[in-house]
């Protein structure tokens, strides 16, 4: 929609702002519109009926709403249709202090101005050509119009600068590689590496249960998602032969000699390592199982005691032996967490991501150390020699208070059967090492004997170790996480205090509690001038172009300026934040800035009357330039909702117009003020 809005207690009801559309619709710009009469008699022609100028002035003379079809010329002189709307604005008092009229284009739906070029053919042909001259002009219309809704940027993306359009304009040049060669930042290389981790995580925690509960290699789906994860990392190894690598000066090494060297010399005994098929060796493996073992309490069968104490055949002791070391070379797999490990700097690098790997490492621990010590308790629960149970074993008390007993088959197998199941006997076994780990220690499951007690001490001094680590890291991670929220309020404490102290005025305290924490939520606390300072010469005025690119982008003024002149200009920009209610300027002080406005809108108050409305994309100052003396502000601006400006200094300006004289002479020429507040309305 466009629209203008006029004051409507000053002779002829001047233009205090309009927005966009109209500017667009009318050709004219905003600056020459300003204070110009809301009735729009800049725009009258030969051929706008004179009447319907009557019948508009009458409308604003009587405080009226009213609509109108008015014929209008454009600032190049093209006649259009507009369909004009009138409607005063009240105060509070029921007083009429500001006309608001909106505007839109009919011309399409009116009968088509006759020319030289379209005199003697019909009303019908006239339309037609009517439509398809103003066809290229709807549509370049729609889509600006539609992107102008919808963008809406954030606030906080502004402030941290990570908006999708706010990217620098050049890029570094990707590396130029060999077809079979990968990139090792490139989005399927990142992909596969995420994969590679979480299989890593898989076998950290499955491979120990396996090798300590010795779970059967005759399951077909457990032995098909292993042969899968082992495929998997094969192809990684693969892989990794065919990827770049950073070489010690920083370069991406892409030839693949150098590549596959590299890999050979670091990564890829312990990969293939890791990456046997253990299961399948064990699957084919010609072991004599004839004892089946069951989940129940009630018909367990204790898998350990038959390949421990099942001495009556040569083949049954050897064969159990090979199987328990195919088994046991499972554990091999755990080097696959060295794909984590060469990985870890890009990891440590983020608070959060931190916090996650350590309660993962404190997790893997306490899992391996229950599997160990179930391996232990598995291993003393029954005296081989005398084959008879301990009922000192952690194993044997457990399995009385829950009420499944080791018993001994002496009409059968001759073997000890029952006792809990492998999920009690893994979650008693985790609890364990928890309360272990973590100090506390309740003494349901205490070690009774020499390798249980040994074996305990060691994990108390391992746990005690890895507790103040983990949890002497997450203190700090938190504090890290909350340095900026702690600043804040350190801030707003230190603030409230000075208003007390000195009994500043309520109005005044409020004002300044607003500004402290509007500006904190824009900028999140993050001071430009001293990151600024950090960088050298070129680059910080690098970024300074970079942070007032709207300002150059927008204003024709500086579309001639050579690059050296933008960023003598951009070291010099300040950017101020505004809050609701903030003068920028009174009424009598030395006008020493000049002031674009980026976002937000103010007001221009004159004579307690407003006089302008300013918005994205406005001036407002005084033309140093052209004045040999210092100006006083006839207005007063304040702000009218939450601003950012970006101002630079009287100073500063014509240090840098004096310098770049060429560009001076088209920054005169092609600046235009909204609002020059050396000169009364």
């Amino acid at each position: 929609t466009s629209f203008l809005l006029g004051n409507a207690q000053i002779v002829e009801w001047p233009v205090v702002y309009s927005n966009d559309g109209f500017c667009k619709l009318s050709g004219y710009h905003r600056a020459e519109v300003m204070h110009r009469s809301s009735t729009c008699n800049f725009m009258y022609g030969d051929l706008t009926d004179k009447k319907t100028i009557d019948k508009i002035r009458q409308t604003f003379d009587n405080y009226e709403s009213h609509f109108y079809e008015v014929l209008l010329y454009t600032k190049n002189r093209t006649p259009i249709w507009l369909y004009m709307q009138v409607a005063p604005i009240r105060n509070e008092n029921d007083k009429v202090v500001l006309f608001l009229c909106t505007f839109r284009d009919i011309t399409l739906f009116k009968q088509p101005i006759e020319d030289e070029s379209t005199r003697g053919w019909t009303k019908f042909a006239r339309l037609t050509r009517a439509l398809t001259n103003n066809r290229n002009l709807v549509q370049q219309l729609a889509p600006l119009s539609k992107t102008e809704v919808s963008h809406k940027p954030s606030r906080l993306a502004e402030a941290l600068q990570l908006g999708s359009d706010i990217l620098p304009q050049y890029k570094q040049e990707a590396p130029k590689t060999p077809p079979h060669i990968i990139l090792h930042y490139c989005t399927f290389k990142t992909t596969w590496d995420w994969v590679i981790l979480i299989l890593t995580f898989y076998t950290a925690i499955m491979v120990p249960y396996n090798v300590s509960f010795k779970t059967k290699q005759n399951n077909l789906a457990w032995l098909v998602l292993d042969s899968i994860v082992d495929v998997i990392f094969l192809i990684d190894i693969v892989l990794n032969f065919h990827t770049t690598f950073v070489g010690p000066a920083g370069e991406v090494i892409s030839d693949a000699k150098l590549i596959r060297m590299n890999y050979m010399k670091t990564w890829f005994v312990i990969d293939l390592l890791s990456c046997l098929p253990y299961d399948i060796i064990n699957a084919f493996e010609n072991v004599d199982d004839d004892v089946i073992t069951s989940a129940s309490p009630a018909s367990h069968l204790r898998e350990s005691s038959h390949f421990h104490r099942n001495n009556t055949r040569t083949e049954d002791s050897v064969l159990p032996g090979l199987s328990s070391l195919f088994s046991s070379l499972k554990v091999v797999r755990l080097l696959r967490l060295g794909r984590v490990a060469r990985k870890l700097d890009h990891y440590l690098e983020y608070g959060a991501a931190v916090l996650v790997l350590l309660v993962c490492v404190f997790g893997l621990v306490a899992h391996w150390l229950a599997c160990i010590w179930y391996s232990i308790g598995d291993y003393e629960v029954i005296d081989e020699t005398t084959n008879t149970i301990k009922t000192d074993s952690w194993l044997y008390q457990l399995a009385l208070s829950i009420g499944t007993p080791y018993r001994y088959n002496a009409s059968g197998t001759g073997q000890w059967e029952g006792g809990p199941n492998k999920d009690t006997l893994y979650i008693s076994s985790l609890y364990f090492t928890m309360t272990s780990l973590t100090t506390i220690g309740f003494g349901n499951i205490a070690p009774a004997t020499d390798g249980e007690k040994i074996f305990s001490v060691a994990m108390m001094m391992v746990g005690s170790l890895l507790y103040a680590t983990i949890f002497g890291n997450v203190t700090t991670i938190f504090q890290q996480m909350y340095t900026n929220t702690n600043r804040y309020h350190e801030m707003l404490n230190n603030v409230r205090d000075f208003l007390k102290l000195y009994q500043v005025p309520k109005g005044l305290s409020e004002r300044v509690m607003d500004f402290i924490v509007s500006t904190w939520a824009m900028s999140k606390g993050i001071d430009t001038d001293k990151v600024l300072s950090i960088c050298p010469k070129d680059m910080r005025a690098d970024i300074c172009v970079h942070l007032n690119r709207q300002v150059f982008n927008d204003h024709p003024a500086f579309r001639l300026a050579s690059d050296g002149c933008l960023r003598s200009l951009a070291v010099e920009f300040q950017t101020t934040h505004c809050a609701p209610g903030d003068l920028i300027f009174h009424i009598g002080e030395s006008v020493d800035t000049l002031c674009f406005v980026v976002s937000g809108s103010l007001e221009v108050i004159q004579d307690d009357e407003v006089i302008a409305i300013l918005g994205k994309g406005d001036v407002f100052g005084d033309v140093f330039w052209k004045e040999t003396t210092p100006a006083r502000a006839c207005a007063n601006v304040r702000a009218l909702t939450y601003c950012d400006l970006h101002v630079i200094r009287r100073e500063a300006l014509m240090r840098v117009l004096d310098f770049y004289t060429a560009f001076a002479n088209t920054f005169s020429r092609n600046l235009i003020l909204t609002c020059n507040l050396r000169k009364r309305v």
